[in-house]
């Protein structure tokens, strides 16, 4: 970004913040400006929701640099992959109305599929655990013929499975196209207009019926122009194209104070009937195997068109899209929170749990929360006593001797949380810790090799990422660190 539009941004988020602190707002505007200086995010949009009402809604930063464009809470943002949420909706609309099976082959539904597509479930296609081929290239993003969805159409269609259906977990947009067919037949609407007429019209939602389903190449008024760091490490504008027949993947525009009317009407049950109908969209798909499967340690399972967030406190139900909107609904607790951006790289999923925590003290992440309860109850005794003697420490807490679970995943999340926030010796013991409990993860020693490297210790950052190389030669992170340890 050039010096002129860091002048801008800084600017106008210094105008935001110093009016919002006349005006003595709670502790959440901090907290979002300092992320938003963070992640170098333009603009955000939040609102949250409490029991059944919006008990904030705010606006800050800039919905477009180049013109100094303010935010404001009309403005629109494309939402990409929360689409998905609401096609789960309406398929579970179909559901209710007798028109559809969750169990039932897609073939029930859908002529002239390939053989192999067949059998799978309508469950499968919304949990992406079809193992249908992907129309979308991984590498490049886009169609598999790019610009032409026909041409893509036939070539995904004669692809081999992925795997069988059941088997594991893809993130895969022909299930949501096939989605959108079954829509269109079953209701004998498009899709666009199914969801219009039993979504948004109900949830009262003008600025997303205006902006209607799209992409990058419809001008939509007051829409939120996108950036992103990716490309060059400097700021540059993104654009994304979204084929007609896979808008019911990544299609919609919205407000964050619009889907916030939308998970209190879904909630209410305006928009579903039954509360089977609500537990059915939500409750985590299984494989053959039994495992729930989903995209990260975060978001460790996956429903009909919502991720799921499932641990012992407080689980939630989520939307993700583009890496720039998230929205988290916790059932228990009366919450929920949308956070939209326009910055395609904020991840907004992995901050909203803190927003929550304003309004539910024990989330916050200075209060130990995320953890499982054994990690949690070392995590406690450490940042009481000090982080010296951790393995005493674990033995003393384990006086029940019936084994103590510190799974490999929490205990280097933990740690690289100390190292974010500078206690770089905190973070050191407890990558050591890890490294004694799984001696034959390479991701353990390059955690702690990055520990001693920032520490300034090259010797021990050399020999821990040597170890993880030699436990897998494939680690090409290792490959790079070390070569700029022996450089410098």
């Amino acid at each position: 970004m050039n010096l002129l539009l860091r002048a801008v941004m800084a600017g106008l988020f210094l105008i935001h913040f110093s009016s919002a602190v006349y005006a003595q707002p709670d502790s959440i505007d901090g907290f979002i400006h300092q992320v938003m200086q963070q992640r170098r995010i333009p603009g955000l949009q939040l609102a949250v929701v409490r029991n059944g009402e919006i008990v904030k809604l705010e606006s800050y930063g800039l919905a477009n640099i180049q013109d100094s464009v303010r935010l404001t809470d009309n403005t629109i943002f494309t939402i990409n992959s929360i689409t998905k949420a609401f096609t789960g909706v309406a398929i579970m609309q179909l559901v209710e109305a007798g028109k559809l099976q969750l169990e039932a082959p897609v073939s029930r539904y859908l002529d002239s599929l390939p053989a192999s597509w067949r059998a799978v479930t309508v469950r499968q296609l919304l949990s992406h655990t079809s193992g249908i081929p992907n129309i979308m290239d991984n590498q490049n993003g886009g169609l598999l013929v790019p610009d032409n969805e026909a041409a893509s159409w036939e070539q995904v269609q004669g692809l081999p499975m992925e795997f069988e259906a059941g088997e594991s977990f893809s993130y895969c947009q022909t299930n949501y196209l096939l989605l959108g067919k079954i829509i269109g037949q079953l209701s004998g609407k498009h899709f666009v207009r199914f969801i219009t007429e039993n979504q948004l019209q109900k949830a009262g939602m003008p600025h997303t019926l205006d902006a209607g389903f799209g992409d990058d190449h419809d001008i939509i008024p007051q829409e939120a122009r996108g950036y992103t760091y990716f490309r060059t490490g400097e700021l540059t504008n993104v654009f994304e194209a979204f084929s007609p027949a896979l808008r019911t993947t990544a299609g919609m525009h919205s407000t964050a104070e619009e889907l916030a009317h939308w998970l209190i009407a879904l909630s209410e049950g305006e928009l579903l009937k039954a509360e089977s109908s609500l537990s059915a969209l939500w409750t985590p798909v299984k494989l053959n195997n039994g495992d729930t499967p989903g995209f990260s340690r975060l978001l460790n399972a996956y429903a009909l068109g919502f991720p799921i967030a499932s641990r012992y406190e407080h689980p939630a139900v989520t939307a993700i899209g583009g890496g720039r909107a998230a929205l988290f609904l916790y059932p228990q607790d009366s919450l929920a929170i949308v956070v939209l951006t326009n910055l395609k790289g904020s991840i907004p999923e992995t901050f909203i749990d803190e927003i929550a925590g304003f309004y539910i003290p024990e989330m916050k992440a200075s209060n130990g929360f995320g953890y499982s309860p054994d990690v949690k109850r070392l995590w406690k005794e450490l940042e009481k006593s000090g982080y010296k003697n951790v393995k005493e420490r674990i033995r003393k807490l384990n006086t029940g001797g019936k084994g103590f679970s510190l799974p490999e995943g929490e205990l280097n999340s933990w740690g690289y949380k100390l190292l974010r926030s500078g206690r770089i010796a905190a973070a050191i013991e407890i990558f050591k810790l890890n490294t004694s409990l799984y001696p034959e993860s390479a991701n353990t020693f390059d955690s702690l090799g990055e520990a001693f490297a920032v520490n300034g210790d090259k010797a021990l950052a050399i020999k821990n990422y040597q170890r993880s190389l030699k436990l897998n030669p494939e680690n090409t992170n290792a490959v790079e660190q070390l070569k700029k340890l022996r450089t410098n």
